[in-house]
């Protein structure tokens, strides 16, 4: 994901969409809710942060999963052996893309469906891959190493296992696709001197905007997870999601609200950034949003951990990870039980 603070974001769309509406110093209270929407008669099944981590903790153990790599390769016959757990409609899309230094990567784009033969469907999604550089740490000689990616990547991948996980076991009327997307975070290194391209990045969701897993595939709406795992995570209403899909944000804050997990879930609309939901957005014309952290104290403008070698399982937070998993079992079961009174 790119962030033109540093030189990522686009500039007309960030004049037209960034203002701050919130007190970026607000402190996060943790939610104890147990799975029920405040006033709701749904019954929403309860996510359970652990089995969250142990996703994303075994993802971790790979090594970081940078394509053309062995820990690459074994990380996605996991996910996909994992996602077959869960459901027998599994499709791994493979092919080679052509990374920013001309180097063909082998990408795996891994897709779940539930009830794959109804209509309306939802989208939820994540990048598994990780960073080749860890081009933003404070140790210049760690620049060129690979990083575990450990919050950027597998944190929303953690979050999605649990969901199908869940799905599995509990009915469900909406039609739902799980993407994890290969090769996001494969640009070029914040010190290289060839020019920026932001189509150098989210190659795997390129080749899906263009390429989908089913002909004429149609969703509703799609919800992508990036860095979902921060400890006092701060959700802000990211510029792009409100350019394309306002009422999908709206949906999945009110509801973030009424779960009492609003500390996490900003009211502040912040910068547009170059993340996978932008290609979905911009080739597929499926309105989707980003749930992802913002950092205005740092650099960068995400995490502190954000490309560097610090960005491990150590710094992976349960509560987060909670909150945005309770969240979206509550959008899709509502929606599931308003469709099934239709």
């Amino acid at each position: 994901m790119k962030n033109k603070t540093i030189k990522y974001f686009t500039a007309v769309a960030l004049c037209a969409l960034v203002f701050a509406c919130n007190n970026p110093d607000k402190n996060k209270a943790e939610s104890n809710n147990t799975g029920q929407s405040k006033g709701a008669t749904v019954n929403v099944p309860s996510f359970n942060e652990d089995s969250a981590f142990l996703f994303v903790s075994r993802q971790t153990d790979f090594g970081p999963r940078v394509p053309n790599t062995a820990a690459h390769a074994n990380c996605a016959l996991w996910l996909e052996e994992t996602l077959k757990k869960y459901t027998g409609n599994v499709v791994v899309q493979q092919a080679k893309v052509r990374a920013y230094n001309g180097a063909l990567l082998n990408m795996k784009n891994i897709i779940a469906s539930f009830n794959p033969d109804t209509p309306g469907r939802v989208i939820l999604c994540s990048h598994w891959d990780s960073r080749p550089y860890a081009d933003w740490d404070e140790d210049e000689s760690k620049r060129r190493t690979p990083i575990d990616g450990a919050n950027d990547g597998a944190s929303g991948v953690g979050v999605l296992l649990e969901v199908a996980r869940i799905i599995s076991t509990h009915k469900l009327n909406t039609g739902v696709d799980i993407i994890l997307f290969d090769t996001e975070d494969y640009g070029e290194p914040q010190d290289d001197n060839n020019e920026y391209r932001e189509d150098n990045w989210g190659l795997g969701s390129q080749y899906w905007s263009k390429n989908p897993h089913v002909p004429n595939y149609k969703a509703n709406y799609g919800i992508l997870l990036d860095m979902v795992g921060v400890e006092n995570a701060n959700f802000t209403k990211e510029g792009f999601s409100m350019q394309y899909a306002p009422d999908v944000v709206n949906k999945v804050w009110e509801a973030a609200s009424r779960l009492g997990y609003g500390n996490y879930f900003s009211a502040e609309q912040t910068a547009p950034i170059t993340d996978d939901h932008y290609y979905i957005n911009k080739i597929s014309g499926i309105p989707t949003i980003d749930i992802i952290h913002h950092d205005s104290q740092t650099r960068s403008g995400f995490y502190k951990f954000w490309h560097t070698t610090g960005d491990n399982i150590g710094n992976v937070n349960k509560n987060a990870l909670k909150a945005v998993g309770q969240t979206l079992l509550t959008v899709l079961y509502e929606e599931s039980a308003a469709l099934s009174q239709q």
